[in-house]
């Protein structure tokens, strides 16, 4: 059998996991400092818990796990028959999707659970069972992976880790502002320069009824979401197709190539309820931030058009600056992105909770730091030193004075065997220690050990506690 992984899933080296730890600790100790909780849920919801969530896509997309038992007689004959005789013609679209739905019924019949697709269902389930316990407004962060049945890409994978935090309970745009500091400062501790975009449900419904097409307002968004990729030909092409006029189209491109706030204001009559909501809103955010100086580029993007089906109010994305100096080459998509959602827990009977959050994606921002070569502060944290005994006799001493240093929180390390000096210098080497110890006879008599700087290779010789005192100062 020829050993593999499941397409879309990854194994991590130990200096890969270090590498992410240094993402996820980053990310935790910034979450802490801004009030936000621990929180882990299952892996694993009820089925009915994740269905409905994420529109018709998003449910072809759960991963279902098969009930336990003799499942098969679980399903109703009448399905399976329906399923084995219905004749399909490709060419028939109306029979295809018949096919397509008998198939997910019977999906559904046989899979009670499923593998989470996201943290925020599974966190809105959680607020609405924990109701009593907690207090609002709740602040969570969570970090977990979750599964989707994508086809895996670059950049895109079946099973990847986010990096949640959320309010609930609170309609205070004070959060919008603190989830925007909060990007600004956790990208500028990894050193990656981004651009953190935000945008309004409301203002985008307020495009729509200036140009008296309320009806196309989700086509529309779509649309104008493309503009990076196609430009503007493009999507004036789209927009003229869905019906939109030559005077509209010039409208929208003379409206979305405005890039200062105060005048994209004057572009919205006092009439268009929905767009002057977005605007009061935005700018209610805009005045936490006025004392606040971003590290990284912060603008308004009327373009910007993530999950509408999902968002009511401010929407939030990041991606990597292209604009900065060595990050020209990095292709990749958001690397982060959220939103405000006044009725999420409604689904499971609470209603009225409003809440607002965001999400880090891990793995793209692994990609694009591995891409910019920079891990060094990960890496160094692979271990501080290394006992190397130099015959059999030695191997004992060296176990002691391993405790010795790891009581002082020195990360240590014994080699196991009295092999070559040359093996075990080779092994050092590779796992990057940046210090070794050298334990023969001499050194045990003496009480003077050998210290060796592998990046030097300068050697000392010093008591337990001197080295203990050189380990400590690096």
């Amino acid at each position: 059998m020829k050993p593999q992984v499941v397409q879309g899933t990854r194994d991590f080296s130990p200096q890969e996991v270090m590498r992410r730890n240094y993402i996820f600790d980053t990310l935790k100790h910034l979450f802490l400092i801004y009030g936000y909780q621990p929180l882990e849920t299952p892996a694993m919801e009820n089925l009915d818990t994740l269905t409905g969530k994420y529109g018709e896509e998003g449910d072809q997309l759960l991963f279902k796990i098969l009930n336990n038992g003799d499942f098969l007689t679980q399903l109703k004959p009448e399905k399976l028959d329906s399923y084995q005789n219905l004749e399909v013609d490709k060419s028939d679209r109306k029979k295809v999707l018949q096919k397509e739905r008998i198939a997910q019924q019977i999906a559904f019949d046989l899979c009670k659970r499923g593998l989470r697709f996201d943290l925020t269902v599974p966190f809105a389930r959680y607020v609405v069972m924990n109701r009593n316990e907690i207090s609002l407004p709740f602040k969570r962060q969570q970090i977990q992976a979750v599964w989707r049945g994508d086809s895996p890409q670059k950049g895109r994978y079946r099973e990847f880790y986010q990096c949640d935090i959320d309010v609930v309970g609170s309609d205070s745009l004070l959060y919008e502002a603190e989830l925007m500091q909060i990007y600004d400062q956790a990208f500028y501790q990894l050193n990656l320069g981004v651009k953190i975009r935000i945008n309004h449900r409301k203002l985008l419904e307020g495009i729509a009824e200036a140009v008296q097409k309320k009806e196309l307002f989700v086509p529309m968004t779509i649309s104008l979401d493309k503009l990076d990729k196609i430009g503007w030909n493009g999507v004036g092409n789209e927009l003229s197709q869905l019906g939109f006029s030559t005077e509209d189209i010039d409208f929208l491109q003379n409206l979305l190539s405005t890039k200062n706030w105060e005048q994209i204001k004057l572009k919205f009559s006092k009439e268009n309820s929905s767009a002057q909501k977005g605007l009061k809103e935005i700018d209610e955010v805009l005045a936490y931030l006025k004392s606040y100086r971003f590290q990284n580029r912060f603008e308004v993007d009327l373009t910007l058009a993530r999950g509408l089906s999902y968002y009511t109010g401010c929407i939030f994305e990041v991606e990597v600056d292209t604009q900065l100096e060595g990050q020209s080459e990095v292709k990749m998509g958001s690397i982060g992105g959220g939103g405000r959602y006044d009725n999420l827990t409604g689904i499971f009977g609470w209603e009225g909770i409003s809440g607002v959050g965001i999400s880090f994606g891990a793995d793209r921002i692994y990609d694009v730091l591995l891409q910019l070569d920079k891990f060094q502060k990960a890496e160094k944290a692979v271990g501080d030193v290394i006992l190397l005994p130099m015959d059999k006799d030695c191997i004992s001493y060296a176990f002691e004075l391993a405790h010795f240093f790891r009581k002082a929180e020195i990360k240590t390390e014994v080699y196991p065997e009295a092999s070559k000096f040359q093996k075990q210098m080779k092994y050092a080497d590779k796992l990057g220690f940046p210090f070794a110890i050298i334990i023969g006879t001499e050194e045990i008599q003496s009480g003077l050990l050998t210290l060796k700087d592998m990046a030097s290779g300068t050697q000392y010789k010093m008591s337990k506690e001197d080295i203990l005192k050189k380990l400590g100062l690096n």
